[in-house]
């Protein structure tokens, strides 16, 4: 998954949803020298992308992809799913994506000492673009897609990745869909268990 399903999927606490957005980044047994809330985060990150990875609806939108954009395809979805989250939003949250995402930022800019230095280059793009709430048009995704295609330089033609999204848009709504709620029910277990491993309670 991506950006804004990692942060949704990391419950109401600040720290433990700064480290799941972090994750990505940190590698091997990193992620032990930052505070325990924060390593909740990365661990829960870290079993949402294997559960992700395995899951046959995820695999199912990966192959419709996987004749152009070959081991891209999996990178792809994560934004496309994305993109049904923040479009769909209100299904899913009571607070509006749009003060929902003003409230990350705010938390980023409070904890910035904390973040590792990838984060802190990457955040006044992701801020001054509002990556997260132009995730819920077609327009927003194309600009994260062509970003992505530049940091491969050109080589993965993700930036025409949006066709396929066009093309097979109410497939792969529906395979968001049927995805989505089996992936929250997970995590929320997940997280549980991992909280249960720190003997944290109530953060």
């Amino acid at each position: 998954m991506n950006f804004l399903a990692h942060i949704y999927l990391s419950g109401e606490n600040e720290l433990v949803t700064i480290g799941n957005f972090i994750a990505d980044g940190i590698r091997g047994k990193q992620h032990k020298k930052f505070p325990e809330q924060i390593q909740v985060g990365i661990l829960l990150h870290r079993q949402i992308d294997t559960f992700t990875d395995a899951h046959p609806i995820v695999r199912q939108s990966t192959k419709r992809l996987h004749k152009n954009y070959s081991h891209y395809s999996g990178v792809i979805v994560d934004i496309l799913y994305d993109h049904f989250l923040a479009k769909n939003w209100s299904k899913y949250s009571n607070e509006p994506l749009d003060s929902y995402v003003e409230r990350f930022y705010e938390s980023l800019e409070k904890n910035f000492e904390i973040l590792p230095s990838r984060i802190q280059k990457m955040m006044p793009y992701m801020m001054a673009d509002n990556w997260l709430l132009n995730y819920a048009n077609i327009e927003g995704i194309q600009n994260v897609l062509n970003g992505m295609n530049r940091r491969t330089r050109n080589i993965s033609g993700m930036d025409r990745a949006t066709s396929e999204l066009k093309e097979f848009y109410t497939e792969f709504e529906q395979e968001f869909t049927d995805f989505f709620e089996e992936l929250r029910a997970f995590s929320a277990l997940k997280l549980k268990e991992i909280e249960a491993s720190f003997k944290l309670k109530n953060i």
